[in-house]
């Protein structure tokens, strides 16, 4: 039997971890008790099954989980009975309040704490998105779920409204959600898109990296938590997303199974052991965008001021690549791995992906280049630099 995996194998999660020099973007987890939020927590950060979720305990004090995904995060995940009184901070810290409401509740005592909430960070910081998870979706009929759905998008703001007609424009939106399906990934993205100053410029890359390699669709994914970080400007089709989904799972669970036959001590693996399953690795060294005209597909991300910071040529970047289906004109869906914590998931043609295989490469290297150049700024900015 394996040994339990030790806290260092775990890099995007720490409880209760102290304040460490990075500014960390803090998200405030609300809700009843047994609404589902610990459990929101776990499976989309610590790879819980859903299945164990039944099994956790009830959160009785604030637990600070930190997340590092394209930004670094800060989730307080807080008891039933906390107010924004007794919260030990003020919501004007917060970037971001997630309210879980379990769809079978009663919904008077949720949407009242709910309100009391939305009222309070709108006086400490009007500008607070607030975001409401109806979770334990699978517990319901479909026409039973989505009637439950309305009424409790209908009486929050039927609420808010008849407090102050004003409040009909605050900022809030509403998920339906479940952690037995990709619903909670989907919805989850979407906070944490909301958080990243630098969505425009990764948006652009991906529009860019589409319209150059005839790709329909494209996702910037975390690759430990499945979040995508931010997709090009196409419509998300939920099924398209679901697959990206299953994709990476796929590829998570069975990466310790592979390792590049280069890769020995001299060279330096990512954290997160991303496999390389019946394809190549992408190009060591991704050449600077001011060595090529080339690099105008990337002149949407904003460049750092200083000289660029170095990624070690060394680094391996792996790549995959899957059929989804044969038959003509065939779909094809490519992995390539970005940044240590970040990939990119794209649907081809099939016809595309083998006869321009080296032009869909040479883009890779570029759009790599940039969403790199991007980070190094961010962290730049948050490290005081």
């Amino acid at each position: 039997m394996a040994a339990a995996p030790s806290p260092a194998d775990h890099p995007h999660n720490g409880l209760d971890a102290p304040d460490g020099p990075v500014q960390r973007t803090k998200v405030l987890l609300l809700g009843l008790r047994r609404a589902g939020k610990t459990s929101i927590l776990e499976v989309l950060f610590n790879q819980l099954p859903p299945k164990q979720t039944f099994y956790l305990e009830t959160t009785m004090r604030i637990v600070k989980h930190q997340v590092d995904t394209v930004i670094p995060l800060e989730i307080w995940d807080t008891p039933a009975n906390v107010t924004a009184e007794n919260l030990g901070a003020p919501l004007s810290e917060f970037s971001s309040i997630i309210f879980v409401i379990d769809i079978r509740d009663l919904y008077n005592q949720p949407i009242s704490k709910l309100v009391e909430f939305i009222l309070a960070a709108n006086k400490a910081k009007g500008d607070i998105p607030i975001e409401v998870f109806v979770h334990k979706a699978e517990k319901l009929q479909e026409e039973d779920k989505i009637e439950n759905y309305r009424q409790i998008n209908d009486r929050v703001l039927d609420r808010l409204i008849d407090i102050d007609p004003d409040y009909e424009h605050l900022n809030i939106s509403f998920h339906l959600t479940s952690v037995y399906d990709h619903s909670l990934h989907e919805s989850f993205s979407k906070v944490l898109q909301k958080l990243v100053e630098s969505l425009p410029f990764l948006e652009g890359l991906l529009n860019v990296f589409c319209a150059n390699s005839q790709s329909p669709k494209a996702f910037l994914f975390d690759i430990r938590s499945r979040l995508y970080v931010a997709t090009d400007a196409s419509p998300v089709d939920s099924a398209t997303h679901n697959l990206c989904c299953d994709y990476l799972q796929m590829l998570n669970s069975f990466g310790p199974l592979y390792k590049s036959i280069t890769s020995g001590s001299s060279r330096q693996r990512p954290a997160t052991q991303t496999p390389t399953p019946a394809a190549s690795s992408g190009p060591s060294r991704s050449p600077s965008l001011h060595d090529s005209a080339a690099g105008s597909q990337s002149s949407d991300a904003p460049i750092s001021p200083g000289p660029p910071k170095k990624h070690p040529k060394e680094l391996f970047y792996p790549s995959a690549a899957t059929t989804l289906h044969p038959v003509t004109p065939g779909t094809t869906l490519t992995y390539h791995l970005i940044t240590r914590h970040l990939a990119l998931l794209a649907v081809l043609p099939t016809s595309v992906y083998e006869s321009r295989r080296g032009l869909l490469e040479y883009n890779i290297v570029f759009f790599r280049e940039g969403i790199q150049e991007i980070c190094d700024v961010e962290d730049e900015v948050r490290d005081g630099g």
